[in-house]
């Protein structure tokens, strides 16, 4: 099965080795049928510590590296 690819904006960098992904979707509301922004916020491995509050950047599916973040880094899309 091949692995999910989100991308989002960075919004937090304060932790070591991780980031704080908002990964922003569009979904249609069930009586109204107006679309609404909806937004989660994924812990995604950052090895290097290369990126910073408001770069936008792809991330992907990936092994459990501790309770709550299992993605990692793709790539930076800027």
């Amino acid at each position: 099965m091949p692995k999910r690819i989100l991308q989002g904006v960075v919004v937090s960098d304060k932790q070591d080795k991780t980031v704080v992904v908002s990964v922003e979707r569009q979904v249609m509301h069930p009586v109204y049928k107006k679309f609404i922004k909806r937004s989660k916020k994924y812990a995604a491995h950052d090895e290097n510590n290369e990126f910073k509050i408001g770069d936008k950047v792809s991330i992907v599916e990936s092994k459990p590296y501790s309770k709550t973040k299992a993605w990692a880094v793709l790539s930076n899309n800027a």
